[in-house]
């Protein structure tokens, strides 16, 4: 026997399968939840390693509206940014842990070494960066200030990364 989210006909595999979208579906993902008055937060990252640093993140920008979209770097993007033995998850795997977070309402991948197109298409309300970012040096602030919207640095867990972990798995 299945069980079904109450308001879903879905499989549980097939709700987290959902919330990975292509930037085509994605607006018209977007235009339903603007339609029904939804405050968007995104952010974006590699989240090669899922810890608890990263959950504590998502957690606290989710908390800033009512839905959470993820910006994930490809895997070529990770490698460009990270190095060569990164990324350690490859993006299937790293889309579907992050799908299957409750906190987590979309996933999109981009290639670019930045997410700045994809802030394009989504105009989030809030847009949230994790470290020691100014509001002003996060890519794409200029584009959610000018309409209104909120840039927020959130502070990282001390001690949460995932190079943390490589270089543990490597001693």
């Amino acid at each position: 026997m299945k069980f079904l989210h109450p308001h879903d006909d879905m499989s549980v595999w097939n709700q987290i399968r959902h919330k990975i979208q292509t930037r085509d579906l994605l607006v018209s993902t977007l235009a339903r939840w603007r339609a029904a008055g939804q405050r968007i937060v995104f952010t974006n990252g590699c989240f090669d390693l899922l810890h608890y640093g990263h959950l504590h993140y998502l957690a606290e920008a989710r908390d800033l509206g009512t839905r959470l979209i993820i910006g994930l770097n490809s895997g070529d993007s990770v490698r460009r940014l990270k190095g060569p033995t990164r990324p350690i998850n490859d993006e299937s795997t790293r889309s579907h842990m992050l799908a299957a977070l409750e906190m987590v309402d979309a996933v999109v991948i981009f290639d670019e070494d930045t997410p700045l197109e994809l802030i394009k298409i989504v105009l989030p309300d809030v847009l949230v960066k994790g470290g020691d970012w100014k509001p002003e040096q996060i890519v794409g602030s200029d584009i959610v200030l000018v309409r209104g919207g909120e840039v927020r640095s959130l502070p990282f867990i001390a001690g949460y990364s995932t190079t943390n972990i490589e270089q543990k798995i490597l001693q």
